[in-house]
């Protein structure tokens, strides 16, 4: 039988008043509930006034001088936690949203850091954070190629503090294979987009995706490996989004962007799944413009869902947990906080996304019958 929170909570204060300074997770386990509803308690009776907070800590409201000296109380207030994220990047603002939230709930303040698009940006701004005072590191790097994401493999795991990525997955056996990960599971929204499409009755489908990030490089892995094996896929293609998503955009042999309508046409496909929103809507208006209609003559899917619902016709989309992979993270880093960094082994976390079924995707409509036929 659940305890009243009443008595949780007068219980809280007895501990507190009688030990001093306790750790939440601490309290957690002496009372035999979350870590986070014990934070929810602590939160409240120090609204309350009944007594004091620190991150992770529970601290009565007399003077430390009249408590029982507690050689074990763990110095955990501290400074910030740095969070890093790329410059311009809505995707990754709406997880930090969800991180921020946890952070706060938590009473930790943190400093926002945003990366500008050159490689490398991202080490010279976690350390200076770390030398202006960050207690933990919550960062989304951009790595446009796998070669500028295996740079920053070494100097992210010699950090001196608790370190999490957020919507990023190392490569195994890495020397970041053993640090903290939240990701959306891509491969799980792929076969969503494509398992609807196939319901729907198309045969044919087209990735347009951009090649300059983690998630794009999983996206078209995905995609391949799903629609090479999958029953009611018989023609399927690659193809690139947009002219600048390349890992570099300004080099002479600078990617070419996909004649959609004309790919579509050759496949005979009547579906295509389009990474990210903006360059979604913006080859729906290309389609539109060659007079393929949509969903009509062919069924559209974004991957991202930022604005994807946005256009003139709203698009079915795969949406990932984009805040909850924000808390999830936050979440992780509270604990490496709380119990020290080498607490117990590495978590990689995957998070499924679902999908929003709009007006962009329809069934087939069935084949014209022949003269023969009508006659």
């Amino acid at each position: 039988m659940r305890e009243p929170v009443d008595l949780r909570r007068r219980r809280i204060l007895a501990v507190v008043e009688s030990r001093g300074a306790t750790r939440v997770s601490d309290l957690a386990a002496e009372l035999a509930v979350s870590v986070v509803t014990i934070r929810r308690d602590v939160e409240e009776l120090a609204r309350e006034g009944s007594l004091r907070r620190g991150h992770g800590i529970a601290r009565p409201m007399l003077p430390e001088t009249e408590q029982t000296a507690q050689p074990a109380d763990p110095p955990l207030d501290g400074g910030p936690v740095a969070v890093v994220v790329p410059e311009r990047h809505a995707y990754l603002y709406e997880m930090l949203h969800g991180a921020r939230a946890t952070f706060e709930e938590a009473g930790i303040r943190i400093g926002l850091h945003i990366a500008p698009p050159a490689a490398g940006a991202e080490q010279p701004i976690v350390e200076r954070a770390l030398a202006d005072g960050a207690r933990g590191l919550l960062i989304a790097p951009r790595w446009r190629s796998r070669a500028t994401e295996e740079a920053d493999y070494a100097w992210l795991a010699g950090l001196s503090v608790p370190t999490v990525l957020m919507e990023r997955r190392p490569r195994a056996g890495s020397a970041l294979h053993a640090v903290d990960t939240v990701c959306t599971d891509h491969w799980y929204g792929v076969h969503l987009a494509l398992d609807h499409l196939t319901g729907l009755g198309h045969r044919g489908v087209v990735l347009a995706a951009r090649d300059d990030s983690p998630t794009a490089r999983a996206l078209r892995s995905a995609f391949a490996g799903i629609a090479a094996a999958h029953p009611g896929i018989d023609r399927w293609a690659v193809a690139l989004s947009s002219a600048s998503a390349v890992p570099d955009p300004d080099a002479a042999a600078a990617g070419q962007a996909v004649d959609l309508p004309s790919l579509l046409a050759e496949l005979g496909a009547t579906a295509a799944l389009l990474h990210g929103d903006v360059d979604a809507l913006m080859l729906v208006q290309k389609l539109r413009d060659s007079g393929v209609r949509v969903p009509e003559d062919c069924s559209a899917i974004a991957y991202d869902d930022v604005v994807a619902g946005l256009g003139s016709t709203p698009l079915t989309a795969v949406s990932p947990p984009k805040a909850e992979i924000g808390r999830a993270a936050a979440e992780l880093l509270l604990r490496r906080l709380e119990r020290g960094a080498s607490s117990g082994p590495a978590r990689r976390m995957e998070v499924m996304p679902d999908l929003k079924v709009r007006g962009s995707t329809q069934r087939v409509a069935p084949p014209l019958p022949s003269e023969a036929e009508a006659n």
